[in-house]
């Protein structure tokens, strides 16, 4: 806005990849406000996050995936980590914060032998999947392997959360991005008991907000709107992917959440997105990459077009 003008409310928001049709947010009870959430009330909010991540493996609520992320480096002692690479830059960062030697690597092979490894699936921000048995494989070649399925609920196959519960495994889930409640901020940890029990000390007795039990236990059990939500999302990944062939861009790759495209200029083409107040994500590692969020409401979809579309030629 500094750059570019306008208020918060001009502006269309696509560099996150959160869902931007989100759940809607149902009646809560004023105890949802003013009490500490209940024993019973976070074992309800775990039980219906098993339930959706098809897991019978222990499970933490915490505040967002990104609590889990900076958590997990800081159990046991740091060694040398390896991250599949180029993803989510908070990884390895976290890592090093808690004083991990870390490599990032391209290839799933070379995290081999690592004291903790990082696989984001399917991964942010090309959308690169991996095999869920190969993770399973790689899980015994490391000491600690972190599965981050941030992205995973429209394509429930890659996921790996049923195995959980084996030593060294974790799986990171997100509640914002596919139900569009990022502000929320609620996300859940997978993995074995004792690691479990290790973050749940850490994170102490009310990691999360009665606002985010009451309205997560309410989402994560609506798998009707579940079902709806990522076909719809599956269906507008391909209407957004003819928009920018439109525009002279190819897919690199992307999830129902996000698209990833090579403009050829990413700076210019965020700059055109940016005059029309439309946001979206360049990364300084690329020139052409630019990653893209799924608009929401029909107007959304009808700016980006428009900004989109070539200028007119000129008459003469």
């Amino acid at each position: 806005m500094a750059r570019y003008g306008g208020e918060a409310s001009d502006w269309i928001d696509l560099s996150t990849g959160i869902n931007r049709t989100p759940y809607p947010i149902p009646d809560l009870p004023l105890s949802a406000w003013t009490a500490l959430p209940t024993g019973a009330e976070l074992a309800a909010l775990t039980t219906s996050a098993a339930s959706a991540f098809g897991t019978g493996a222990p499970i933490l609520a915490m505040a967002g995936a990104q609590a889990a992320i900076q958590a997990i480096p800081r159990l046991g002692t740091p060694g040398r980590a390896r991250v599949l690479s180029p993803t989510y830059n908070e990884h390895a960062a976290s890592l090093r914060a808690a004083g991990w030697t870390v490599e990032e690597v391209g290839d799933l092979a070379a995290l081999c032998g690592a004291d903790l490894t990082v696989v984001v699936n399917p991964n942010n921000p090309d959308g690169r999947c991996q095999n869920p048995e190969m993770l399973l494989e790689l899980s015994e070649r490391v000491g600690r392997l972190v599965v981050d399925e941030s992205f995973a609920d429209p394509v429930p196959e890659l996921s790996i959360a049923a195995q959980a519960g084996r030593p060294g495994l974790f799986v990171l889930r997100s509640f914002g991005k596919f139900y569009g409640l990022a502000g929320l901020r609620l996300g859940f940890v997978i993995g074995h008991e004792l690691d479990i029990a290790e973050l749940a000390r850490m994170a102490g007795p009310w990691p999360v907000s009665g606002a985010a039990v009451a309205i997560g236990s309410t989402a994560l059990s609506d798998r009707a709107w579940a079902e709806e939500t990522t076909a719809r999302l599956l269906s507008e990944a391909g209407r957004l992917d003819a928009m920018a062939r439109a525009a002279g861009w190819s897919l690199v790759g992307g999830t129902p959440l996000f698209r990833l495209y090579e403009t050829g200029d990413a700076i210019a083409a965020r700059d055109r997105l940016a005059n029309a107040r439309i946001w979206s994500r360049a990364f300084p590692w690329s020139e052409g990459w630019l990653r893209l969020g799924l608009p929401g409401q029909e107007a959304e979809w009808e700016r980006l077009a428009e900004a989109l579309a070539p200028p007119c030629a000129a008459t003469v």
